[in-house]
């Protein structure tokens, strides 16, 4: 099986000892994402644009795999506080509108005070 690593450059990545998203046997998995613009490491005060944020950089993550959030098959979000949880349904419904994954949101602490959602993501690689 021939395994590839995908990094966003996020340096959590580096420090932590992960990747961004793992291709392996036609599958992407990609890992808890948070609300960071990588490219200036800043983060969203408002939950939905922090998942904005997330989304995007799973999207990335799935191009570079060769696949598009229309294959995620499974989705979980993270929250620590679940009263802002709907703030993100109108983006995470525009996101998965066509893939309509099977999702779970759960209430834990993240790793840093600002984050305020992360969202891992299982997309099937499309055949071809």
């Amino acid at each position: 099986m021939i395994i590839r690593h995908i990094s966003t450059g996020s340096p959590f990545e580096a420090r932590i000892g992960y990747s961004r998203a793992v291709v392996a046997d036609g599958w992407v998995f990609v890992a808890g994402t948070t609300g960071y613009d990588y490219a200036t490491m800043t983060m969203p005060e408002r939950v939905e644009d922090q998942c904005r944020n997330a989304l995007a950089t799973i999207r990335r993550a799935l191009e570079e795999a060769g696949a598009s959030l229309n294959d995620v098959v499974r989705v979980r979000y993270i929250l620590p506080d679940a009263a802002e949880w709907p703030a993100c349904w109108p983006v995470t419904s525009d996101a998965f509108a066509t893939a309509r994954p099977a999702a779970t949101m759960l209430v834990a602490g993240l790793q840093e005070p600002e984050m305020k959602i992360e969202i891992e993501a299982t997309a099937r690689l499309p055949r071809g």
